[in-house]
């Protein structure tokens, strides 16, 4: 951060070249420079490029108030909070006014009289961009006193002046943000009577305190928030508010698998610094991602409440915390993320969904299960043959899994325990005929540890394609045969072993 420059007086300023212009026409003027220099506008805002951010440039050139409008966590609230970057760094203001006058335009009756009073020697101060921006959250109680002002009573009594006076107003946060930028987020939640008292800043630019005779022109850039949601559910905007609102941008979720990636590895708290290096192979960043776009199609989820980026980000530090915990109680100074390890990420899902009445039915975390499975079956047919497509000769679709279903077809099981050291690991998955040697076929792991992550979602992805069981318990999963799984889930239904015949009680018991 510069310092401020050097000058202290309104005479200084003067003598200084300084002209007044509105936050409206400073922020043109400075966006102007940046497109002007090919700078990054936004930085770190992905998957808007071509949508959302050009509308907020336009807007921004136009001198509009605007609106964001969109389903949660679509990064509404952070390209907001980025609109000071457009300001200069520093404005003068006269030295102890409320409501940051300028020294060579002031609107408060406190700074007029000084000014008045000392002329060139009005004391000046600077004021950083970061102190011109406002935000409030749009709460049912929220008073107009709170975003306009109010009458001080005390103030009025202390200093002898009518409620008529100027001086005895309690400026709210609003005039407070003046010559700034200040934000309203969910904006349908302001009850409707106090977004007409928006109605004058957003047209005349002035404020009026408890109806008397007293205009204070206030300089700001106006920006809401919303979720469309929220206009059925929670309230709306009144119709002459959105008529004064110049600009409404809608905003989305990530359209491409990649940005979504993109996004949640710039979001997600991966890089831990501890005692366990943890490796997140690609794939599983890809599946995390799909998570969220089965979600955001799923039937069991309420589409109109959306699927935050929130999820993935979440989701993914879950993962890497599950594989973190692995290698901390099994003594492992590094590891990559397992397959097993995608359980971990259903409290992220069951957390950030909201449900219809048939996911209700099915349970959230059942929902969340289902939601990874599918997420695994889209994702690991692009680095795997599909399992789904027949026809496709000896090394492509299901008939390159003949071998490994072949192997759990004559009884053998894998069992993959949690908290399994990679040698166990490693050792369990090892068995499975073909298995290692179809993953070397279609994939380059970097690792024998990456490797094995990938053997596991082969199998992973059978077991979503009904083609090996899997039964999953607290402390790991077993996959077996899928009849071999279906017959065990039933029980013992032959006879038994004392005799040949169904003659005994418990010969049933697997059909009670």
């Amino acid at each position: 951060m510069a310092d401020a420059p050097p000058i202290s007086t309104l005479g200084e300023l003067r003598a200084s070249g300084y002209r007044p212009r509105s936050v409206k026409d400073e922020i043109r003027a400075n966006l102007v420079e940046k497109l002007k220099d090919g700078a990054d506008v936004f930085p770190g805002i992905l998957g808007f490029d071509r949508t959302v951010l050009p509308q907020v440039q336009n807007a921004l050139l136009g001198r509009h108030d605007f609106i964001l409008l969109g389903l949660r966590g679509q990064a509404k609230s952070r390209i907001v909070r980025m609109l000071p970057s457009f300001m200069d760094e520093w404005v003068p203001e006269v030295d102890g006014s409320e409501i940051h006058d300028d020294p060579l335009a002031p609107v408060s009756k406190f700074a007029r009289d000084l000014v008045a009073q000392h002329g060139d020697d009005t004391s000046v101060s600077w004021l950083h961009r970061s102190a011109r921006y406002g935000e409030k959250l749009a709460t049912p109680d929220t008073s107009i006193a709170d975003l306009i002002g109010d009458i001080d009573p005390i103030k009025a009594a202390t200093r002898k002046l009518t409620y008529a006076d100027e001086e005895v107003i309690h400026f709210g946060i609003i005039p407070r943000t003046h010559r700034g930028i200040f934000a309203i987020n969910e904006l349908p939640d302001l009850q409707p009577r106090i977004q007409v008292g928006l109605l004058n800043i957003m047209e005349e630019q002035d404020i009026q305190i408890r109806g008397f005779n007293i205009r204070i022109p206030i300089d700001v850039l106006m920006v809401f928030t919303a979720n469309p949601e929220d206009y059925t559910n929670r309230g709306s905007i009144i119709t002459p508010l959105k008529d004064r609102i110049d600009s409404q941008i809608l905003t989305h979720y990530p359209r491409e698998l990649g940005i979504g990636v993109e996004i949640t590895r710039q979001e997600a708290w991966a890089e831990r610094d501890g005692e366990v290096a943890v490796k997140v192979p690609h794939v599983f960043r890809e599946i995390v991602e799909q998570v969220a776009f089965e979600a955001r199609a799923s039937e069991y989820v309420d589409q109109k409440s959306g699927v935050s980026a929130r999820l993935t980000r979440a989701a993914l530090e879950d993962l890497i915390s599950a594989a973190e915990r692995r290698a901390l109680v099994n003594g492992e100074t590094e590891t990559v993320v397992r397959a097993g390890d995608l359980e971990s990420i259903e409290p992220a899902v069951t957390g950030k969904v909201e449900l219809v009445y048939e996911g209700e039915q099915e349970g959230a975390q059942g929902v969340a299960r289902a939601l990874v499975g599918k997420a695994v079956a889209a994702i690991v047919k692009t680095y795997l043959p599909d399992p789904a497509e027949k026809g496709s000769g000896e090394s492509g679709g299901r008939a390159a899994y003949r071998e490994v279903l072949g192997w759990f077809s004559r009884g053998h099981t894998v069992d993959l325990d949690t908290d399994l050291p990679f040698d166990g690991y490693v050792r369990q998955l090892d068995q499975v005929d073909g298995l290692g040697a179809l993953v070397d076929a279609h994939t380059t792991p970097s690792s024998p540890a990456e490797k094995a992550s990938m053997m596991e979602l082969a199998l992973e992805m059978l077991h979503q394609h009904s083609l090996l069981g899997k039964d999953v318990e607290a402390d790991g999963a077993r996959y077996a045969d899928m009849v071999g799984s279906v017959l065990s889930g039933l029980g013992s239904f032959g006879p038994d072993d004392e005799d040949d015949d169904f003659d005994d009680e418990d010969d049933y018991r697997g059909f009670g």
